[in-house]
């Protein structure tokens, strides 16, 4: 591991919860919590900072949206599946295709998730 990586991470174990999205601002905390001498290193720890605190962002926002998309077909899944009881056989065929499909994208979804991770 990198000298930017390895003090980045030591300053966000003790001061995580200090540093935001905005450079400008991280820098001057990155003053206030740590001595670093040199103008470029410090630069340096400050944007590796702010693209971490970034991409957790990012990723939280996602993860957030995927839940909120997930939760939001469950209903209409459901309400498939009531309504199949009452339907004739042709149409049941239909929802089974569609079940099919539901599944399928299900598993694909699965597979995106355990890529990323």
């Amino acid at each position: 591991m990198d000298r930017i990586k390895r003090i980045s991470y030591e300053v966000l174990d003790k001061h995580k919860s200090k540093f935001g999205e905005d450079f400008a601002d991280n820098k001057k905390i990155l003053d206030e919590v740590a001595i670093v001498r040199s103008k470029s290193l410090k630069n340096k720890i400050a944007g590796y900072i702010t693209r971490f605190i970034k991409k957790e962002i990012r990723e939280e926002k996602s993860k957030q949206a995927q839940i909120a998309s997930s939760q939001s077909e469950e209903p209409t899944e459901k309400e498939v599946q009531v309504d199949a009881p009452e339907s004739t056989p042709a149409s049941e065929e239909t929802i089974t295709k569609a079940d099919a499909e539901t599944v399928s994208v299900k598993e694909k979804v699965e597979t995106t998730e355990e890529k990323t991770e």
